[in-house]
């Protein structure tokens, strides 16, 4: 069982957050009206404000905020109205909770536009590799980076690990050049994007602790995911049973941040496969006396 290390993830204005110790969830908070999942129904300031507090009420640590969905075959928006879906939503949050806010962009002037917003996080599902200068973003602010892992647009490596490693090594150098300190960086394995089966993301979850020797702590998305519902036979809304499954496993693979739709199951599961992470670290302590 690997239960991961212990770190604290260095954010923007001037805030930490300590990943290791137990699971942490990100909410999803689409100010869109096409996501895949919960497409419109928090498509209005008011809305995405009210979803997102009572996705704190209900044991969220980060609210990650998106302005375009990132859905296969989804109309892609202009950085002006991607703007102005998530900047008014992130300057409400900023005033009415002290939860880290993330924003869920490949955009580095959404990004910067964020931060300075109030945003902590920024979260590049293209991992620095369709704007590269959102790394100079995240270095200037301090903000904590999430670096996500895709297939889209390119010629993939057959194994799915050695993928990983060489679409994230690529990141990380683009994010070394810029100055991102390492402590500002978390790594996803991007399930679900151009991971074109079931089967391709089932070895994704069964092999992640190979990615953990990057020696980043991990963030990841089942959250509802297309592959859930090949093997549930269930639509997306009704896929969150699933993904707590995913959750309480990758939770014991080592992966450090979640990334969800539904809070209150995925926090149940999390508290369960903490309690199993805790004894086993327990055990191991004991072993060694």
């Amino acid at each position: 069982m690997v239960s991961g290390n212990v770190t604290n993830w260095h954010l923007a204005h001037g805030r930490q957050l300590l990943l290791g110790e137990k699971g942490r969830l990100m909410a999803i908070v689409n100010v869109t009206p096409d996501s895949f999942s919960d497409g419109g129904r928090h498509f209005s300031v008011e809305k995405a404000v009210e979803h997102a507090l009572a996705c704190l009420a209900e044991g969220a640590d980060i609210l990650d905020i998106g302005g375009e969905s990132t859905r296969p075959g989804s109309d892609p928006v202009s950085a002006g109205e991607e703007q102005d879906r998530v900047l008014p939503v992130i300057e409400r949050l900023s005033r009415e909770t002290d939860a880290p806010i993330s924003i869920d962009t490949y955009r580095a002037d959404t990004a910067r536009a964020a931060v300075s917003a109030g945003a902590h996080i920024v979260n590049d599902v293209f991992g620095l590799q369709r704007e590269p200068d959102i790394a100079e973003v995240a270095a200037n602010t301090g903000a904590g980076l999430c670096i996500m892992h895709t297939g889209r647009d390119r010629q993939k490596l057959a194994d799915v690990v050695a993928d990983q490693f060489a679409f994230l090594r690529r990141s990380l150098d683009i994010a070394s050049a810029a100055g991102v300190a390492p402590e500002a960086i978390t790594l996803d394995p991007g399930f679900g994007f151009a991971k074109e089966t079931a089967e391709e993301n089932f070895e994704l979850m069964a092999r992640l602790e190979e990615i953990s020797s990057l020696g980043f702590p991990l963030l990841v998305g089942t959250s509802r995911k297309r592959f859930l519902g090949a093997v549930t036979g269930r639509e997306p809304a009704e896929r969150d049973a699933a993904t707590a499954a995913t959750t309480a496993l990758l939770r014991l693979k080592g992966a450090s941040v979640f990334r969800v739709h539904n809070v209150a199951i995925n926090r149940d599961a999390l508290l369960v496969a903490d309690a199993m992470v805790a004894a086993g670290r327990k055990a191991s302590r004991e072993g060694e006396q």
